[in-house]
């Protein structure tokens, strides 16, 4: 999720970041193999698109159903022992997935388990993650904006550029082994994370009660629901993964039949999209000191919306790569900033449950836009979740600019500063 660019290199941010850091590069490159080898396994068993889309439904699906209860165990756990449990057990399922590959036993209902089980994993991992990124390296927004570009740079590098063309040539050898380097990735993540040193849970006040589990969940939900300015952003990704998931569901059979490329060369499609992601989580944090916040978060759904429309429109596969390194370089930029924003303005006893309740929001649509992917691809062409996308995603943005401007998160931070 080595160090990929010197300027990523994570030596300005202490020790424990760095083993953060490596550990999510690492496993990243496997998820990145991972990723592209399950869409070709799933198209070398069948053609039709909701089937396709029903193997990326199931491995969204844990965000709709685990995504709360994994914030409200972050906050009572220690975040370092989540993240290194949990790789150790993703390693366990990719190795029995490659296992039953090797055997002959693949399906796409067994895709669709693997990718739930693996899922359900990533859902608390990521949650766990994003919550311990403050305590490491503080809540400066410019260290964590740092922070943040640079580990969504390793995890694009490993997800979209090295790993998709690892994993097509890996599959063309043979289709279990771009799932075992995945199994040897997370095993290799397991271990560092395992290394840093210390605790990372948040200790209780001595006034504070021991609560259960859906009450904690619940007040996480009602803080979230009260800032006007998170909430407004979340519902703005949530629209956004709705309609990007569309897309990408059916992706692997766009860059095939509309495209006409080989396994290779869906994988350098998902490499173009890395390559402008890593551009952008280098920039990320410049455009938003130039520019302010606000603006960078409105213009890049705006964005969004004309490139995605512009990649649905062509049958050219190498401006369908330069649209995708747009494409890219854009989300990477809009993760980058909300991320680091959402990181400043949330106590450190809530972190855990807000960020899960900020997701079930914003990724929890991830699900449900996988199969709508399906469904428009059958019923009206695999170009029409991409034309849906720019239909959408810009009046979104517009109609979003009163309460997502400069005076707004200004107004958050000075709230969340005194609130400290």
């Amino acid at each position: 999720m080595s160090a990929m660019r010197g300027r990523g290199a994570p030596t300005t941010l202490g020790p424990n970041y760095r083993k953060l850091w490596t550990a999510a590069a690492v496993s990243t490159v496997g998820d990145g193999v991972h990723y592209a080898a399950l869409a070709l396994l799933a198209a070398s068993l069948t053609r039709d698109p909701l089937q396709v889309s029903a193997v990326v439904f199931a491995s969204q699906l844990p965000v709709l159903l685990l995504i709360l209860p994994s914030g409200a165990l972050v906050d009572r756990w220690d975040r370092r022992a989540v993240l290194w449990t949990v790789d150790a057990f993703r390693c366990l399922v990719a190795a029995a997935l490659a296992a039953a590959v090797l055997a002959g036993w693949a399906s796409i209902p067994l895709l669709a388990a693997a990718g739930f089980l693996l899922g359900a994993g990533e859902t608390l991992f990521n949650t766990a993650a994003q919550a311990i990124v403050p305590a490491i390296v503080s809540r400066d927004p410019q260290r964590l904006e740092r922070a943040n570009g640079r580990l969504q740079g390793a995890a694009i590098v490993g997800q979209q550029f090295i790993g998709p063309p690892t994993g097509g040539f890996l599959f063309s050898v043979a289709a279990s082994l771009p799932f075992w380097t995945n199994a040897i990735s997370f095993a290799a993540s397991s271990a560092l994370l395992a290394a840093i040193p210390g605790r990372f849970r948040h200790q209780k006040q001595a006034n504070q009660t021991t609560t259960t589990l859906r009450a904690e969940i619940a007040e996480g939900l009602r803080w979230l629901v009260a800032h006007r300015l998170l909430r407004t952003i979340a519902v703005m990704v949530g629209v956004t993964n709705l309609l990007a998931g569309a897309w990408l569901a059916i992706l692997v059979l766009f860059a095939k039949d509309e495209l006409h490329v080989t396994d290779a060369g869906y994988g350098l499609l998902l490499a173009a999209f890395a390559a402008g992601g890593t551009l952008g989580s280098v920039l990320a944090a410049r455009l938003s000191r130039r520019f302010g916040t606000a603006r960078v978060l409105i213009a890049e759904i705006v964005l969004e919306g004309m490139t995605t429309v512009a990649l649905g429109l062509t049958g050219n596969a190498w401006l369908a790569g330069a649209l995708l390194v747009a494409l890219g370089f854009q989300v990477l930029v809009w993760n980058v900033v909300s991320a680091s924003l959402r990181q400043s303005l949330l106590p450190d006893q809530l972190i855990g449950r807000v960020v899960s309740a900020y997701h079930f929001i914003s990724m929890g649509t991830g699900p449900l836009g996988a199969l709508l992917g399906g469904v428009l691809g059958r019923m009206l062409g695999l170009r029409a979740p991409f034309l849906l996308t720019g239909l959408v995603l810009v009046p979104m943005a517009f109609l979003a600019l009163p309460v997502v401007n400069t005076r707004t998160v200004q107004a958050a931070r000075v709230e969340a500063s005194a609130g400290s």
